[in-house]
């Protein structure tokens, strides 16, 4: 029995970590066995990896050491976590995935989208998201929730210029219609509430139309 793998995308204070958590709880309420993580992250490892790519600290970080602790994270983190729980039938929620690193460091970073994506393809082994949501939202009004966000992690990402956001935001756009069989938009430019019932909606009949 094989499970789904969901992924959440979206530039700075895009409201999908929230989202996730919300639809998690939403579809355990279904019956579906649900599986959350994120990246970098979701298992030690891959933690400690988050640790030194976003610590505030890192400025001299170069964007290539950034692209491949992205990816090497990745690899930790499907091999202990997303693949084990797929091969159980578990559906996997999961806070950013290969877009993210084609959309930040492929394009933003201007190391190629593509070169980025073969980068990728060593660490995942062609095991591409069944479905992504793309959380669309200028990035002036992300940032705008993010400032307003006492409790929110501030990290390395968040010493960006509004120039470096709007260069993520444009790669969304590429990469939405790259893969517009897999990467479906929402509109986060609306109440917490209407962005949740469209990203519920949106995943139960994509669940519905595979069963």
């Amino acid at each position: 029995m094989t499970g789904y793998f969901i992924t959440f995308e979206g530039g700075e204070g895009a409201g999908k970590t929230s989202i996730l958590h919300s639809i998690a709880s939403k579809l355990k309420e279904k019956g579906y066995d649900i599986v959350t993580t994120r990246e970098p992250g979701g298992i030690r490892i891959s933690e400690q990896i988050r640790n030194i790519i976003l610590n505030p600290l890192h400025t001299e970080m170069d964007a290539r050491t950034e692209a491949l602790l992205y990816a090497a994270a990745r690899r930790q983190h499907l091999v202990e976590k997303v693949f084990p729980a797929l091969e159980q039938g578990k559906i996997v929620l999961c806070d950013r995935f290969i877009d993210s690193s084609l959309a930040y460091q492929g394009y933003a970073r201007e190391l190629g989208i593509d070169e980025v994506f073969t980068i990728n393809q060593f660490a995942i082994q062609n095991s591409m998201p069944d479905l992504t949501l793309f959380f669309d939202i200028k990035p002036e009004k992300g940032l705008a929730r993010i400032a307003a966000n006492e409790d929110r992690e501030r990290n390395r990402l968040d010493l960006e210029k509004l120039n470096f956001h709007e260069k993520v935001y444009e790669a969304y756009q590429i990469l939405v219609q790259r893969f517009p069989e897999r990467i479906q938009v929402i509109n986060a430019d609306q109440t917490l509430k209407q962005v949740e019932e469209d990203s519920l909606s949106l995943i139960t009949q994509f669940l519905n139309t595979i069963e």
